[in-house]
C-alpha cells in the first residue's frame, strides 16, 4: 500500500455483484492528497469507494419520506437531496431536514448526480415501478416502501433490473422490525406451537376513510387494490412467521360504505354537507370526498390462501369499523398464539402433545415493551437495516423477492374477488422477459 503523506484512518468499500465489502485502511492524520491503495490478491475485481457516509436522495419528500430523519441522523449516513412535484414539500423538506439539500421537482435530476449513493422512494404507490427502475439503472441503491408495485409483472421487472444493476435492494416492510412481530416470528421459530397449519389475521382499519378514501387510493388506476397498499403488510406478516408463500387464493369483497354519487372535484372544506357528514376531515391534507363517483376501491374484503406446506391462512380487511385493530392468529400442532395491538400482548396457550415436553403444562402472557420511533420503533431499525445492506451486504430482514410475492397474492385476490370468487394461482416469478 502507498499513500501521498496526510492521510488518516478510512474505510474502503469494495463493490463486488451485489456486496459492498468494508475494508479499512491506514493512513496518516489529516485528509490530503491523494490515497493509492494495493487491494488484497484474494478479492475479486471490484469497484472500489471511499465513502464516508451513505448519501441518499428521496423520491417523496413527505408523508413517509420524513421517516428519512433517522438516516440523516446517523452517524453513517446523510439525506443530500429530495425530489418532489409539490414544491411546498420541498421546502418543508429543507427546513426540517437539510437546509443544504440539493431539491427538484424532477426526480431524474436526483439520478443525474454522482454524488448520491442511494435513492429511498416514498412516491405515490403507482410510480414504484418507474422510479425503482430508473434509480437502479442509474446505479444507485434503492429503499422502496411498499408496495413494491401496483402489479405483479412490475413487480417482476423490478427484480430484473435488480439483478441486472448489481446494486442493493430493499423493500419497507417495517412490521417485520416491529417488537410485537418479532415476538411472534420468534415464538414460531421456538417450536412451543409446533408446526403451524392455520393461520388468521383480521385487520380493523378504523382509519380507513382518513387514510384511503380522502386521496389517491380510492381508485383501482392508481392502487390495483387495498389488499397491496394495505394488505402487503399483513399478508406479508404471515409469510414471514410461517415460512411459507401463498400458491393459490380465493376472494370476495365489494364497496361497502365509501364511494357515491359525490361530485370527484369535491372536497371537505367546499361541501355543505360537512358539518353531519361522518367522514368530513375539514384542514386535513387529504380532503377529497370519501363519497365521490371515481372511488372503486373495495372496502371490505375476505382472503383464504392455500400456503405451501398445506398451511391455511384466511386475512379479513375491513375499512369503515371504529376501532384500528390487526388481530393475528396462528395455530400449531401443539397450541396457539394470538396477539392484541392495543393491549400489546401476545399469547401463547398450549395443548397435550405426543412430544409430552413440559411446555403443555402452562400458558403463556407475552408483554410487548414499548419501542421509540414511527411505526411502533420500526422506522429506525429498518432504517438502520438499509444501511447495514448498503455497506456491509448484509441481507436485510425483507427480501425483494418477499416484496413481489406480497404484491402477488393481492393482485390475485383483487383478480378473485371481482370475478366471483375464482380460485387464482400464484404465478412464479419471471426472472426472464
Amino acid at each position: 500500500m502507498t499513500y501521498v503523506p496526510g492521510w488518516k484512518i478510512h474505510d474502503i468499500y469494495l463493490q463486488v455483484g451485489n456486496v459492498r465489502q468494508r475494508k479499512t485502511l491506514m493512513g496518516e492524520s489529516s485528509c490530503e492528497g491523494l490515497f493509492l491503495c494495493k487491494l488484497p490478491e484474494e478479492t475479486p475485481p471490484a469497484e472500489a469507494i471511499f465513502v464516508d457516509k451513505v448519501r441518499i436522495g428521496l423520491i417523496g419528500v413527505w408523508g413517509r419520506g420524513r421517516m428519512a430523519r433517522h438516516w440523516h441522523e446517523s452517524d453513517r449516513a446523510e439525506v443530500v437531496a429530495g425530489a418532489d412535484i409539490n414544491e411546498a414539500y420541498l421546502a418543508k423538506f429543507r427546513e426540517t431536514l437539510n437546509p443544504d439539500a440539493f431539491v427538484t421537482t424532477d426526480y431524474r435530476r436526483l439520478l443525474e448526480r454522482k454524488d448520491i449513493d442511494a435513492i429511498a422512494i416514498f412516491s405515490p404507490d403507482y410510480m414504484h415501478e418507474e422510479h425503482a427502475i430508473a434509480a437502479l439503472e442509474a446505479g444507485k441503491h434503492v429503499f422502496c416502501e411498499k408496495p413494491l408495485a401496483i402489479t405483479t409483472q412490475g413487480c417482476d421487472r423490478i427484480l430484473r433490473a435488480w439483478k441486472r444493476s448489481g446494486k442493493q435492494l430493499m423493500v419497507g416492510f417495517n412490521m417485520r422490525y416491529m417488537n410485537m412481530i418479532r415476538t411472534m416470528k420468534e415464538i414460531v421459530d421456538s417450536g412451543v406451537i409446533g408446526e403451524v397449519r392455520a393461520v388468521w389475521c383480521r385487520h380493523f382499519v378504523g382509519f380507513g376513510g382518513d387514510f384511503y378514501y380522502h386521496d389517491w387510493h380510492g381508485t383501482r388506476e392508481n392502487t390495483t387494490s387495498l389488499l397491496l397498499q394495505k394488505g402487503s403488510h399483513d399478508i406479508d406478516v404471515i409469510h414471514w412467521i410461517t415460512g411459507k408463500y401463498t400458491k393459490r387464493v380465493t376472494a370476495f369483497g365489494s364497496l361497502d360504505y365509501f364511494g357515491g354519487d359525490k361530485p370527484n372535484d369535491l372536497t371537505c372544506d367546499d361541501c355543505p354537507e360537512v358539518r353531519t357528514c361522518p367522514e368530513a376531515q375539514p384542514g386535513s391534507t387529504r380532503v377529497q370526498c370519501a363519497f365521490r363517483r371515481e372511488i372503486d376501491v373495495e372496502d371490505n374484503n375476505m382472503v383464504l390462501m392455500d400456503m405451501e406446506g398445506g398451511v391455511k391462512a384466511a386475512y379479513l380487511q375491513c375499512h369503515f369499523t371504529p376501532d384500528y385493530h390487526r388481530n393475528y392468529t396462528f395455530i400449531g400442532t401443539e397450541g396457539r398464539l394470538e396477539n392484541s395491538e392495543p393491549e400489546g400482548k401476545v399469547w401463547v396457550k398450549t395443548r397435550r402433545s405426543w412430544s409430552k415436553h413440559w411446555k403443555e403444562l402452562s400458558d403463556r402472557t407475552y408483554e410487548i415493551k414499548r419501542a421509540e420511533g414511527g411505526h411502533g420503533g420500526a422506522d429506525p431499525v429498518i432504517c438502520e437495516d438499509f444501511l447495514d445492506m448498503v455497506i456491509d451486504g448484509k441481507e436485510p430482514v425483507a427480501t425483494p423477492e418477499a416484496g413481489r410475492m406480497s404484491v402477488a397474492v393481492g393482485c390475485a385476490a383483487a383478480h378473485s374477488l371481482r370475478n366471483g370468487g375464482i380460485p387464482v394461482d400464484i404465478a412464479p416469478i419471471a426472472w426472464e422477459e
